[in-house]
């Protein structure tokens, strides 16, 4: 893995670990000369984990919507900023760019990016692995929940299977890059979607 599209909120959140966390992930991924894709941000979440790959010497590519550049303030550091137009455009950039994606804690944005990621997954879109950092159990009621449509058979066990969930990184890291997409038909191209 190379470049890795990190989905997170543009706040801290309520506990401290949750900063630290991204703070660390951001390091770590420096550490493995693994690229950031991000959305392009300097606050909460988002700025922590840029923060932390660059504080360690890596390299950091911000995808912004330009309607979003003063709400989120853009970070100025970052190796490269790419401006789209639409968040539809954010999210196709940021799957492009990366080589896997990696969920934190977040609000509505986050839940919305990871759940495409994944739908994108589950129809064989893309072959990437897409991993849950479930910090401080943050995502247990999710994870609760998808296993919930599948004992309610709304979702089969083979896609429930294509998300990667961990509380440390190095054990979400090793996850991800032993990771085999299911040998599933696609359903649809990627020029109908």
């Amino acid at each position: 893995m190379k470049s890795i599209t990190v989905f997170c909120g543009s706040s801290f959140g309520s506990d401290d670990i949750y900063k630290e966390q991204a703070t660390l992930l951001g390091q770590t991924l420096a550490k493995q000369n693994i690229q950031l894709i991000y959305g392009g941000a300097n606050v909460g979440l988002m700025g922590a984990v840029a923060d932390g790959v660059l504080n360690e010497g890596g390299k950091v590519i911000g995808v912004l919507p330009h309607f979003l550049q003063s709400k989120e303030i853009t970070h100025n550091n970052l190796t490269e900023l790419i401006l789209v137009e639409t968040m539809h455009e954010r999210k196709t950039k940021m799957s492009e760019l990366c080589d896997g994606v990696i969920v934190l804690p977040g609000g509505y944005g986050t839940l919305e990016e990871f759940f495409e990621m994944i739908t994108w997954a589950q129809l064989g879109l893309h072959k990437k692995p897409i991993a849950v950092l479930n910090i401080d159990g943050f995502y247990d009621d999710l994870i609760k929940l998808v296993q919930t449509m599948v004992d309610k058979g709304f979702l089969k066990q083979i896609n429930r299977d294509m998300l990667l969930i961990s509380d440390t990184i190095d054990e979400l890291l090793e996850k991800m890059r032993n990771y085999e997409a299911p040998n599933v038909g696609k359903w649809i191209s990627k020029e109908e979607v």
